[in-house]
């Protein structure tokens, strides 16, 4: 039916980018933002896979119908989005990057399966699905929350128990793990990152032990 409205690639293509869609929408949507709660990286992680895809795919067919130089573009849009790895302002946890190297990895093979048969493609994605799957559900992480916590006098080892007991007292959590991070003296502040059992509330920040300039300007209004 589609190609008798588009060319038989444009077609393939649109075929394509629907199964895209919709293995990178289950992997983020069901298995990575249950545990993070972060809808920053779930507005770029999907983006980013729609935008790889649509460039690779016309970097390609461009190159195709000008010299048939298929390897060169491969080759150029390789370079373009493995340089996107640097595409942020602030570090990006282990968990965030692999999904994001996933997502770009998925987006690629779709984008350039031309000639592939669909029932390849399909036990393809669904590869990457499962591995996805399988991972998240064998290690399971406790939630986390990131605090500027105040009574800088308890961060010290072995007044560990009162900090855990203080905090569980202020946050009504059950701790199980507590880091210190970044100690401010002038103000009396450190970073502190707690696990604990129950489940994740949006509230929740990045796993890393520092906040952007971005969070400091919120968490200090």
């Amino acid at each position: 039916m589609l190609d008798s409205f588009f060319s038989p690639s444009f077609s393939m293509m649109l075929i394509r980018l629907v199964i895209n869609l919709v293995v990178v929408a289950i992997i983020i949507d069901r298995l990575y933002y249950p545990k993070s709660k972060r809808r920053d990286f779930y507005f770029t992680f999907m983006l980013i896979s729609i935008a790889i895809f649509f460039i690779v795919f016309f970097m390609i067919f461009v190159l195709e119908e000008m010299k048939g130089k298929t390897s060169l573009g491969i080759g150029i849009g390789l370079f373009g989005i493995f340089s996107i790895m640097r595409y942020r302002t602030d570090a990006m946890p282990v968990r965030e990057m692999t999904y994001l190297f996933v997502i770009i990895a998925l987006s690629l093979v779709n984008a350039i399966s031309e000639g592939v048969p669909m029932l390849e493609l399909a036990i393809t994605n669904l590869i990457f699905l499962v591995a996805v799957w399988f991972f998240e559900w064998r290690l399971k992480v406790l939630p986390s929350k990131l605090i500027q916590y105040d009574k800088i006098d308890l961060i010290a080892p072995e007044r560990k128990k009162e900090l855990i007991a203080d905090l569980e007292q202020r946050l009504g959590l059950e701790i199980v793990q507590v880091e210190v991070g970044a100690v401010d003296f002038i103000r009396d502040m450190a970073m502190v990152k707690i696990r604990y059992r129950g489940k994740r509330s949006d509230g929740d920040v990045a796993d890393n032990l520092k906040l952007s300039k971005d969070q400091l300007k919120t968490f200090n209004k």
